[in-house]
Parts: C-alpha cells; structure tokens; sequence
C-alpha cells in the first residue's frame, strides 16, 4: 500500500512527533510506502506531493509546527484558487497520478468534515485528531491541546505576579471560538481569578463587580477569557471606565504563541502514540473514521458521526465544577 499523509488546518505541537510514529512505523514495521502532502488539502490540490521516509522524521519527536506545513484555507469544495468552485475531482486525480491507496489526515473538526466528503468519493481517508481548542466531538484529548495549556498557563502564571506588583486588573484572551476547554483548563493551571468561557456567557456588569471584589480583597486580578466569550481588546474601555481612572488595567491576546514551541511530553507520547496506532488502523483498514481518543486509549467513530457539531463544555464537568468550586467562573444569570 501507498499511504498519503497531510497535516490540516493550524499547526500544533506534537504533530512532528505525530509523523514521527505514523512514519517508522507504516514503513519499518509494515513494509508499506509513506508520502507527504504539503500545506494539507492544498497539497492535493495542487500536487505538492512527495516521498516522507524515516529519515525525514527521525529528529522530529521535540519539533513544533509540522514539518508537511499546514494550511487552514485550501478547502477543496470551496477551492479559494478558483473563485470558491468545487475542486475535489482535483484531489482525486492527484492522488491517482501518485498512486496512493489511502489518505491520513490529521486535524480538527473543519479538516475533518472535509476528510468525511473526500472519503465518500472513494478515496479511503483515516482520521487522527488535533486542535488546540479540544473541541473534536466523541474525541476526549486532542494533540497540540496540552501545549496549549502548558502556554495559557505560564501567561497567566507570569500576568500575576506583575498584577499583584502594579494593583492591575490584567485580561488574557486564549483561544477557542466555541469551546472554553483551552481558557478552562488554562485557567485553572495558571491561577486565574476568574474564567469567562462562550458556553455560560458573562455580563460586563458582573464581570466589574467580582473585579472590583477582588481589588478590594488582594489588590489585582487576572482574568482568563475565550475568544469566542469576548474580545479583550473590545471590553478593555467599557473596563476601564468603570473601574475609574485610579486603577490600571491591560489586555493580552496570546494569539499563535499557543500553537508553536517545544511540545509538551503528554503530547510528545500522545503524538507517537497517535502515530503508531494510526498506522495498525491503516492496515487494518479502519478507513471512514476518526481514531478517537478516550481515557488512557483509542476507539474508532464514523468521521461523519463527528463532525460538524463542536465538543463543548458540559454543565457539570468536573473541571467546570472545580472551577466554580475555586469561585473562578463569570456565568450569566
């Protein structure tokens, strides 16, 4: 067998190490032929297609980024280079022309709606998850999400003692549009006074208020706040207005400092583990589905059943619970 591999939407750490375990084990465990696409479905689209043998991954496992490149545009149905057309027969003659038998594709839910489309017009697609939002459905960790973490955390870690040094109420703006597990767990790592996630949403009036109790009570506060709950930068002067002129307050975007860098050691084994499991999948034929990750192991689930509907933070989750418990989470009402 020939065996295609492309990393999707953004980079993460732990894809390196990913490819890594995918690689030395397709080719040195199972005898089959590996190649890499470049910048994901992009690669297909416009041939960036090329041999990836265990030399190239070899010194990869401690590598951020990917080293295939990624690219979180190149939808293949809605094809940019070609005014938004459907493009997928391109993808399919691609991987004629090079003759791969099946596709790994490695990335979140938007890479993996369209990996379930591409798979039903008869090229056998395998799915492996990464987001540093958490949010695959059916998908308990996914790569690159622990780094993020470990980045969210140190922030926040760093924000607080030059809030506690300046009586500064300090916001951090994490990533995750829909799902606050990267701002949630962050959070509670870092030691953040309070956590505003987009499932419980949040009132300004309250969010001043529980600031202004924390001034009053320790002389700072740092906030920890989703994307998807609230633009930092769009609270910052409605803030500060209420706070008044005598209390200093400032804004961190983290951006994509969350997805680069060293990966962590749990997605360090998360990715080899992925990789080498993702490759007894392929040859077991576990084509259609994702290889999810639950607990301390994988099962398999339909790439239908998964995308298209974002894992989100659930009432009554035990870190939910935890934070509220530590008097840290902002919900409206």
């Amino acid at each position: 067998m020939h065996i295609g591999v492309l990393t999707g939407g953004g980079d993460c750490s732990g894809l390196n190490a990913l490819l890594r375990g995918l690689v030395l084990s397709l080719v040195e465990r199972h005898g089959l032929r590996v190649s890499g696409v470049r910048q994901g479905f992009l690669g297909l689209l416009e041939d960036r297609v090329e041999p990836l043998s265990p030399e190239r991954v070899r010194g990869q496992l401690l590598e951020g980024g990917s080293l295939l490149g990624c690219h979180n545009k190149a939808n293949p149905f809605a094809y940019f280079g070609a005014g938004g057309a459907d493009c997928s027969e391109r993808v399919l003659a691609c991987a004629e022309r090079h003759g791969l038998d099946a596709l790994v594709v490695v990335g979140g839910d938007g890479t993996m709606g369209i990996a379930e489309r591409i798979h039903r017009l008869g090229l056998p697609v395998l799915g492996l998850p990464k987001t540093i939002d958490n949010d695959l459905m059916h998908n308990e960790r996914s790569l690159g999400f622990d780094s993020a973490v470990e980045v969210v955390s140190q922030a926040l870690r760093r924000l607080k003692t030059t809030a506690a040094s300046h009586g500064r109420v300090l916001l951090l703006e994490a990533m995750g549009r829909t799902a606050g597990w990267l701002a949630l767990e962050g959070g509670l790592a870092g030691g953040a006074d309070l956590i505003v996630l987009p499932e419980l949403g949040f009132e300004e009036a309250e969010l001043l208020q529980r600031c202004q109790a924390l001034l009053a009570r320790q002389g700072h506060a740092v906030v920890c706040v989703a994307e998807g709950a609230a633009s930092v930068e769009a609270l910052r002067p409605r803030l500060q207005a209420g706070l008044g002129e005598g209390v200093e307050l400032r804004t961190l975007v983290l951006g994509h400092l969350q997805r680069g860098g060293e990966p962590t050691p749990f997605d360090r084994v998360l990715g080899s583990r992925l990789g080498v499991m993702g490759a007894e999948a392929v040859v077991a034929r576990r084509f259609g589905q994702l290889l999810s990750w639950q607990g301390q192991g994988c099962e398999f689930r339909p790439l239908a059943d998964v995308v298209g509907q974002p894992r989100l933070v659930p009432p009554g989750h035990e870190l939910l619970r935890t934070a509220q418990g530590l008097g840290a989470i902002l919900a409206r009402g």
